[in-house]
C-alpha cells in the first residue's frame, strides 16, 4: 500500500503515518514543518517526508506527481489543520482567512490533485479529516466550524460522485483528541482567560494513536462519515435527530465556556 498524510508532523497526522507503517504501507509523511515530517518518517520502516504547505496548490499538485511516481497511491488522507479560537465578534478577517486557507482551501487542493488521478485508475481511498465541529453547531471557534462542516459536505457529496468511479472517500470526525493543534492554537479576546481550564479537560481526551486505529477500522469498514470518540457520535446523533435540540445545547456550552473565562 502507498499512502500520503498531509499534515503528518504531529498529532493525528503522525499517528495515522505510524499505523500505517505497522500494517507495512509505504508511507509519504507531508507537512509545512519539514523537520517535523522528517521525524515522522523516521520512525517508520519505510517512509518519505515532503515538505508541503497545502495552502499553495502548486505545492500539493508536486507533492501528489511525486507520489504517483513511485506508483498508485492508495490512501490519500488530506489532514493538515489549524484552530483559532473566540467569539466571532473578536476575530479579525485575517483569523477567517488563515483557518479556512489551511483546513477548506487545503482540502479542496488535495482533492484537486489526487481525486482524478484517483478516478484515471479507477481505484483508491480519499480520507479528509474533519472535526466533531463538522457534525453539528460548535460555537467559539467559528472560522474552524465552518471549515469542518465545509469538508464534511464536499465529502459526502464526492463519495456519492466517486462511487461511479470505483474512488472511495471518507471522512473522519474527531472528538476532543491530546494533540498539539490545541496548545498552538491561538484563542482571542475574553475566551484566552479559560485556556488553562480547557487544557486540563484535553488531559483526559482520547491519545493520537488511538484516534488513528480508529479512524483505519472506519476505513477497512469503508465508512463515508468516521465519527471518533463518544463525544462526536453522540453530538452527531444529536444533530441528526434534532437540529434545534444541538443548537440550544450548544449556546448553553458556549455560555460556561464564556463564564469560565
Amino acid at each position: 500500500m502507498l499512502a500520503v498524510v498531509t499534515g503528518a508532523g504531529s498529532g493525528i497526522g503522525a499517528a495515522l503515518c505510524r499505523a500505517l507503517g505497522r500494517r507495512g504501507a509505504h508511507v509519504i509523511a507531508a507537512d509545512v514543518d519539514e523537520r517535523a515530517a522528517a521525524a515522522t518518517a523516521a520512525s517508520i520502516p519505510e517512509a518519505t517526508f515532503v515538505r508541503c504547505d497545502v495552502t499553495i496548490a502548486d505545492d500539493v499538485e508536486a507533492l501528489a506527481a511525486g507520489a504517483w511516481r513511485e506508483g498508485a497511491v492508495d490512501l490519500w488522507i488530506n489532514n493538515a489543520g489549524i484552530a483559532i479560537g473566540g467569539a466571532t465578534d473578536e476575530l479579525s478577517l485575517a483569523d477567517w482567512r488563515r483557518v479556512l486557507d489551511v483546513n477548506l482551501a487545503g482540502v479542496v487542493h488535495g482533492v484537486h490533485a489526487a481525486y482524478p488521478r484517483m478516478v484515471a485508475r479507477r481505484g483508491g481511498h480519499l480520507v479528509n479529516v474533519a472535526s466533531v465541529a463538522g457534525l453539528a453547531p460548535y460555537p467559539l471557534a467559528l472560522p474552524y466550524t465552518t471549515s469542518k462542516h465545509a469538508v464534511v459536505g464536499l465529502s459526502q457529496a464526492l463519495r456519492a460522485e466517486a462511487r461511479m468511479h470505483g474512488v472511495k472517500v471518507s471522512v473522519a470526525c474527531p472528538g476532543m483528541i491530546k494533540t498539539p493543534i490545541w496548545e498552538r492554537s491561538e484563542v482571542r479576546g475574553g475566551l484566552a482567560n479559560g485556556r488553562g481550564r480547557m487544557f486540563e479537560r484535553i488531559a483526559g481526551a482520547m491519545t493520537a494513536d488511538a484516534c488513528a486505529a480508529a479512524i483505519l477500522r472506519g476505513l477497512d469498514a469503508n465508512r463515508g462519515v468516521i465519527p471518533v470518540t463518544f463525544e462526536a457520535r453522540a453530538v452527531w446523533m444529536l444533530n441528526r435527530i434534532s437540529p434545534a435540540l444541538a443548537t440550544a445545547v450548544s449556546s448553553c456550552l458556549a455560555g460556561f465556556a464564556r463564564r469560565l473565562a
